[in-house]
């Protein structure tokens, strides 16, 4: 069977979807056509690194010491493999498990690079609103073809992504850079004040619930 290959927006999207709605694992499983561990794997890496994970991708170096610590605390029963495979951001169980048998049949487990494909530029440049929209727009005019768009531009795949995605939200005013023009509460007038207050309460409430789902997601996990 051939591997499918999955886009870090498409994950993202798939994560969040589960986290905020009252499904299941087996229900979106079967909706996306995806495997349990996989899903599993992908949610928990979310919980333990956030989105930027699955966007972050390169040459990876492991070295004895780091192989010999995933390999004994999984020995110990402290977490499952899946667990241990999201905690250190692995590629997949298939890595651990060969570790694993190399560590039983007391083979040295030796440095080692893994090659990845790069999602990300060298470093995140600035731009101006100009460049963004034009970014923008090429990328929409090229079926969202985020890492084409990202080395044609020079800048990073997640940029793109979120360029493209607070386009699609706030049009062009999403793509305004707000960096360094908010105002002190204290600079504002007292409706303001009240607003981003109200917001504040709103979002901290947002945050709450969300975690509650979370917290409901982790023990179903832990259920099965």
């Amino acid at each position: 069977m051939v591997k499918r290959k999955y886009t870090p927006e498409f994950i993202v999207n798939v994560v969040e979807e589960y986290l905020q709605s009252h499904e299941t694992l087996k229900h979106v499983e079967r909706k996306y056509k995806i495997s349990r561990s996989l899903l599993r794997i992908w949610v928990l890496k979310y919980k333990y690194h956030g989105t930027n994970v699955f966007y972050c991708t390169g040459h990876r170096s492991y070295t004895k010491e780091f192989k010999t610590r995933c390999v004994e605390e999984y020995l110990r029963s402290e977490n499952s493999a899946i667990q241990i495979v999201a905690k250190y951001n692995l590629s997949d169980q298939r890595l651990l498990r060969d570790w694993i048998k190399k560590y039983n049949s007391n083979m040295e487990l030796e440095d080692s690079t893994i090659k990845q494909e790069v999602h990300m530029a060298r470093a995140k440049r600035k731009t101006t609103l100009e460049e963004r929209k034009e970014i923008v727009r090429y990328c929409i005019e090229n079926g969202q073809d985020y890492k084409s768009t990202a080395q044609k531009y020079d800048v990073s795949y997640s940029q793109v992504y979120s360029w493209v995605r607070k386009f699609k939200t706030k049009a062009e005013a999403g793509l305004e850079d707000r960096r360094g023009h908010h105002k002190d509460d204290d600079e504002v007038s007292e409706l303001e004040r009240l607003r981003r207050e109200n917001n504040r309460l709103k979002q901290q409430l947002r945050e709450k619930e969300m975690l509650y789902e979370l917290l409901k997601k982790v023990e179903e996990f832990e259920r099965m």
